[in-house]
């Protein structure tokens, strides 16, 4: 198969006998994916965000955040691939990176099914097929599982990554795209500023919460607690629910799991 990525490139898989490997991941959720395709051994670092599993990534190096990486350091590492994301990742140093790494890798999954596409794309480029098959059987399994649920009563949510100021996703993002498989409609911003954003800003008001039946606290990248929960209720009047943010947002292997999060979350 041809393994193309985000944004249109072609790569070859790796010829380990005449080559090693170094990889550096900028992206949390493919750094989790990289270490369950049995490709820990190979990764040269990784962001400070990119905590599981936590024994494997525990000894790779960490090389700043998703949006501040310390380009000295990525150089010093001789890395040969970079794996980045379109939404986490910042372009401009993506570019600098890719003045001395031979190979960017760029993944952009937008809805969940991409992750067939994705454990496809790495284990193809890094020899590990198998367990990419292996992951892709799992998540067709558990994705057969929740479509094929009784589908619970349309409603419409309001679900939130920021406060100060209040943060939402839209519609073509991923997060979006997974509550919809529980046929959950998500709120749209009508500010006309805000409606073009992946991720618009908005205000509580009147006709915000009017037009939701429930509000959806994420446990990252803000950290929203019970105590959010139970102030936010009380303002205004909806149910509002904390939500395992990790579950909702990241794709790859903990992908799986958030099919199955989604299963029993009511």
């Amino acid at each position: 198969m041809n393994l193309i990525d985000a944004i249109g490139v072609e790569h070859q898989p790796v010829a380990p006998l005449r080559e090693t490997p170094r990889i550096v991941s900028l992206v949390p959720s493919i750094t989790e994916l990289l270490c369950d395709l049995g490709l820990t051994h190979w990764m040269a670092g990784r962001t400070g965000f990119c905590i599981h599993p936590a024994e494997a990534v525990a000894s790779i190096p960490k090389l700043g955040g998703t949006k501040d990486v310390n380009l000295n350091k990525i150089r010093a590492l001789a890395p040969t691939h970079l794996i980045v994301n379109i939404d986490e990742n910042e372009k401009l140093a993506v570019d600098a990176l890719a003045a001395f790494i031979p190979h960017i890798i760029v993944t952009h999954p937008r809805a969940p099914r991409d992750n067939i596409g994705l454990y496809q794309l790495l284990g193809g480029i890094f020899g590990a097929e198998e367990k990419a098959q292996d992951l892709c059987n799992a998540f067709e399994h558990e994705y057969a599982i929740l479509t094929g649920m009784p589908a619970q009563e349309p409603k419409t949510v309001l679900y939130c990554i920021w406060k100060d100021p209040w943060m939402t996703v839209s519609e073509d993002t991923y997060i979006a795209q997974m509550l919809a498989l529980k046929h959950w409609r998500h709120w749209t911003a009508g500010d006309p500023l805000e409606a073009g954003r992946r991720y618009p800003k908005f205000n509580w008001s009147p006709e915000v919460v009017g037009t939701i039946d429930e509000v959806l606290l994420s446990s990252e990248p803000y950290r929203f607690t019970e105590a959010h929960v139970d102030a936010l209720e009380q303002q205004i009047g909806k149910p509002v629910h904390l939500v395992d943010g990790e579950m909702l947002s990241w794709y790859g292997s903990r992908a799986i799991g958030g099919l199955r999060y989604l299963q029993q979350l009511a």
